[in-house]
């Protein structure tokens, strides 16, 4: 049987919709087709009138509708509790700026809490109670409910509610945190889950600056360049410090006491990672979104890892740091730098969404340890079974659940009317007390919240059972050693807290009755048992210290963690005394400095970060011995447990390295590569500049000198960039140009090193430019200046920078405006439309907006042909946009955009380019105190320089200290179709080139 999907349903969209290689070592893989779980079936139980809505899944799983509206709208988040009740955030508020509300549903008294009931356990909810409605919430995205608090997060604020009394209402509200960036944005504060330490995880997106003080006073000071998405994120920067002494960016995993205390950074530079889930050995999985290209993905996040979205620092987009040759995967998550982990699984377009571990038992053994991640973009809950692969993990894809018998990475779904399968849009996934999988679903035509197109705030929930099995919500009884067993074996994930806190209180007293657990069937129990033991006292910490020595790795690993997590202070700051603990723990980790698994070796290099160096010298020396030349992720930690070390750890290793540089071995050209001591300049110069190396081998250590930030780097750069070898030439003049705008940017001459000089063509118009400025000018040469500088591509740029500024007269202004713009430069035709389009007395058609002569229902109304498509895009779109391997990657990339929008979508943002303008491509202008103009993507914002891409591709670094003005621009660079002159058959058979399968 199958089932229909309704008409309308919907929260949260914002989902990010948004040459040579010079290192050696691995790089990412491009996105993969996915593998489908054998004999999937369509969902049982619901008749419909057609065969075109319907999921699938496997054939030993079944589906029914457990939930939908009007019980809840617009769910963003769910969790499970003691009682098996699904508590559901809604945002039905979301986005209210940019959005139409008297077109939309609408809570003026606030974003509701809700709880939803089975209370006959017929297998579907039948109550369903407002637990809170609350002003102050607006979009949350993120709900934990852990005994009698629950948990909501909503940026800026962590907010607990208590049920003091148990009568479904809040009797205390209180803020445990505050000072995340992203207010009403979906690049903000994310779900709370409780880990198997019994400590608090959760992540926020990159929507900074995130400003947060815990209880014990530590604070967090992280942000980027990224700003924008919404009108409160206006302010934000890179390069702060944290009271660790470190520097965070972008997106972070955060782990916290209960109490709030103890803030611990997890994991860093992520773009917007939905949701970390965790498992019961302490592992972090996320998934991250993209830049509207074709690299979201899904990852294993290492303790303290920084996944690489912007520049280290946050100062810059990835476009910004993009090398020559470098893929767009690659770039996009900086897989080339030495001090980013590996990617993961590249899942290509998408809006990846909530994410589980599945540990129970319930719905098979082939299900138990699966990773589950929610895709909206693609209508499909995937399922990971991770495998460990050295210090990390493979992640082999299959899609488990969606709406499409196959999930063809370039399907179609280009008309929203007849094929409306892709209204199912996963926005988490949950495991209940039963062990049911329960899916919160969505609606909106496009998978983007800048410009939302759902009116109703329709939403569903799915419930995930095996076929012919009723599953029953056990009943926990938290009064008995046995019940509370019970609550830590379940597997809803914070349901298992409750267990682990009272067994916790009983101290000593339980571990007899937890031993016999260490030998359970279900793996995932036993890690339990291990991270709950090192918190039960000296006998318990006994115990999980002898599994040190187990025959089975994963359980030294949760043994390595458990410890490490139980004897954690309370807060990290730099030179801060290890605690007495942590001390202790040394000798242990010391044992395992020489385990055979890499990945106990990687947990004991990550233990040993904060670490003096005359304290872990020497396992760092046995750890450095374990590495196999070829590992990416053991490579990270090593440079992890060597962080603030490495001149130390470099010194004492180089009387063991051949004298020689070139003679180094792989293992030791990587390991330089990563640590890129600041002792190692001269050494690096001399392997770079060697013939006797492969080509290979030389550009990984032109990579290492870019990334030392001195003077000596940056002089042995300048000299390479002299070299006779073209290619060794090339490479270097490539880092120079691009360090002189950041870390090397005030350490030597660079005009003098390396001289920059403008064309001829800017000179001559900067010259026009001192004219029009000249107050002993005639009115009337001014005029002639000016309509000659309108008519030139640079001089129209100035002309914009002059009026941009205040320093061109109405005059001027009016007697220039026809010309500027009809400038041969669209861009400058684009921006001229803000300040020129008044002064001209009678508009034509080529300078209307599109807004009053097309009609996307008209558009779409029109029967497109692909060929001529092709036609259209490759003259008037592959100048900035990439589709396949035609045109440029200025714009966003377009190769997968049928992921992205339906037919009458896509029109709407090809006809109204300004009207959702996608992350990272708002347009800046910025004018020079010399009076040069840069119009373009802002894609470096540093202390030292900023860089702008311009419309045509180039990268223009501009010292700040030259800047005069700059300012962000709703309009967008992309001009309208009517200005290029296309018309409703050339716009139809665009979009059925862009949409074709």
């Amino acid at each position: 049987m199958k089932m229909t999907l309704p008409a309308f349903y919907s929260p949260l969209l914002a989902l990010a919709t948004a040459g040579l290689l010079y290192v050696a070592g691995p790089t990412m893989r491009q996105p993969q087709p996915t593998k489908p779980m054998p004999e999937r079936v369509a969902l049982h139980g619901l008749v419909v009138d057609d065969d075109s809505n319907r999921l699938y899944l496997p054939d030993d799983l079944e589906a029914t509708l457990w939930a939908e509206a009007p019980m809840f709208y617009n769910p963003t988040n769910m969790d499970i509790d003691a009682r098996g009740r699904v508590w559901i955030t809604e945002a039905v508020n979301y986005r209210k700026f940019n959005n139409k509300p008297e077109e939309r549903l609408d809570h003026p008294e606030g974003e509701r809490v809700v709880i939803l009931e089975d209370t006959d356990q017929d297998g579907k909810a039948d109550k369903s109670t407002v637990f809170v409605q609350d002003k102050e919430l607006v979009s949350p995205l993120g709900i934990a409910v852990i005994g009698k608090k629950v948990i909501v997060s909503c940026a800026p604020n962590l907010v607990v509610y208590t049920d003091e009394d148990g009568d479904d209402h809040p009797d205390k509200k209180e803020i445990l945190l505050t000072g995340f960036g992203g207010l009403d944005h979906d690049h903000s504060l994310h779900a709370l889950a409780v880990g198997p330490d019994g400590k608090y995880y959760f992540n926020t997106g990159n929507a900074g600056p995130h400003i947060v003080t815990d209880k014990s006073g530590w604070t967090l000071r992280s942000g980027s360049l990224y700003v924008g998405g919404t009108p409160y994120n206006k302010i934000n920067h890179g390069n702060q410090i944290s009271d660790d002494g470190r520097v965070w960016v972008g997106g972070l995993a955060l782990r916290i006491n209960p109490d709030g205390t103890a803030m611990k950074v997890m994991g860093h530079n992520f773009r917007n990672n939905y949701e970390t889930a965790l498992d019961s050995y302490g592992n972090m999985w996320q998934n991250d979104n993209d830049d509207q290209v074709v690299a979201c993905r899904t990852s294993w996040l290492m303790e303290g890892g920084n996944a690489g979205y912007f520049s280290s620092d946050g100062t810059r987009y990835w476009q910004a740091d993009q090398r020559p040759g470098q893929d767009v995967p690659t770039a996009h998550w900086h897989q080339d730098d030495p001090g980013v982990i590996p990617a993961g699984d590249i899942t290509g377009a998408g809006s990846p969404t909530g994410m589980v571990v599945y540990e129970g038992d319930e719905l098979g053994p082939r299900y138990r340890g699966m990773l589950l991640s929610a895709e909206a973009g693609r209508n499909v809950i995937f399922g990971y079974k991770p495998e460990p692969v050295g210090a990390g993990y493979r992640l082999p894809r299959t899609d488990l659940i969606s709406s499409f018998p196959t999930v063809d990475e370039n399907y179609k779904w280009n008309d929203v009317d007849k094929d409306t399968r892709k209204w199912f849009r996963p926005s988490d996934v949950a495991v209940g007390t039963d062990g049911a999988l329960y899916i919160a679903d969505w609606y909106d035509p496009i998978v983007g919240g800048h410009q939302m197109k759902d009116g109703k705030g329709y939403g569903r929930i799915y419930r995930i059972t095996p076929r012919g099995k009723k599953l029953k919500a056990p009943v926990i009884n938290l009064k008995t050693t046995q019940g509370q067993i019970a609550a830590l074996l379940n597997p809803a994930v914070n349901v298992r807290a409750l267990g682990f806190e009272a067994l916790k209180a009983q101290g000593d007293n339980v571990v007899e009755a937890l031993l016999p657990l260490l030998s359970s069937d279900n793996p995932y129990h036993r890690a339990r048992v291990v991270f709950l033991m090192a918190n039960l006292g000296p006998e318990g910490e006994y115990e999980v210290t002898r599994l040190l020595r187990s025959e089975v790795p994963m359980l030294r690993i949760a043994a390595i963690r458990a410890l490490r997590s139980a004897s954690a202070g309370v807060s990290i700051r730099p030179g801060e005394e290890l605690t007495r603990a942590e001390k202790a723990l040394l000798p242990l980790l010391g044992n395992l400095a020489d385990d055979p698994s890499p990945a106990v070796r990687r947990e004991v290099a990550i233990a040993l970060r904060d670490v003096p160096y005359a304290d872990c010298r020497f396992m760092l020396k046995s750890l450095i011995k374990g590495y196999d030349g070829k590992d990416r992720w053991y490579l990270e930690a090593l440079g992890q447990a060597a962080d603030g070390k490495a001149e130390a750890l470099f010194a004492e290793l180089r009387p063991s390295l051949p004298e020689d540089p070139t003679q180094w071995d792989q293992r030791m050209a990587n390991l330089i590569w990563r640590l890129h001591p600041a002792s190692a300049v001269t050494l690096l110069q001399q392997r770079a500049a060697s013939p006797a190396l492969t080509a290979d081998a030389r550009r990984q250590a032109i990579t290492a000198l870019g990334f030392i930030k001195n003077v000596q780097a940056a002089n042995a750069m300048v000299a390479l960039a002299k070299s006779p070898d073209k290619e060794i030439a090339d490479q270097a003049t490539y880092w120079a140009g691009f360090r002189r705008g950041n870390d090397w940017a005030t350490l030597i001459n660079w005009e003098e090193a390396m001289p920059s000089k403008l064309s001829a063509a800017e000179q001559a118009m900067l010259a026009k430019r001192q004219i029009l400025l000249d107050e002993y000018k005639s009115d009337t040469e001014k005029r002639r200046v000016a309509l000659e500088m309108a008519r030139n591509a640079e001089g129209g740029k100035v002309l914009v920078g002059l009026v941009a500024d205040n320093k061109l007269p109405d005059n001027l202004k009016k007697a220039v405006a026809q010309a500027i713009l009809k400038n041969p430069d669209q861009s400058v035709r684009t921006m001229a439309k803000e300040y020129f389009a008044e002064n001209v007395e009678k508009v034509t058609d080529a300078d209307k907006s599109s807004a009053g002569t097309l009609s996307v229902e008209q558009v779409a109304a029109l029967t497109g042909d692909k060929t001529a498509g092709q036609s259209v895009f490759k003259t008037n779109c592959a100048t900035c946009h990439r589709h396949g391997k035609q045109g440029n990657d200025i714009g966003p990339e377009l190769t997968r955009i049928h992921q992205k929008f339906d037919k009458n979508g896509l029109l709407d943002a090809i006809i109204h380019p300004s009207a959702g303008l996608a992350f990272g491509y708002e347009p800046w202008l910025i004018t020079t105190k010399a009076g040069q103009t840069y119009y373009g993507f802002l894609i470096s914002d540093g202390t030292q320089s900023l860089i702008v891409k311009d419309a045509a591709g180039q990268k223009h670094t501009i010292p700040t200290s030259k800047v005069f003005s700059r300012k962000q621009y709703k309009t967008s660079l992309m001009p309208d179709p009517v200005s290029m002159g296309l018309n409703q058959q050339q716009l139809a058979d665009l979009a059925a080139y862009l949409l074709k399968q």
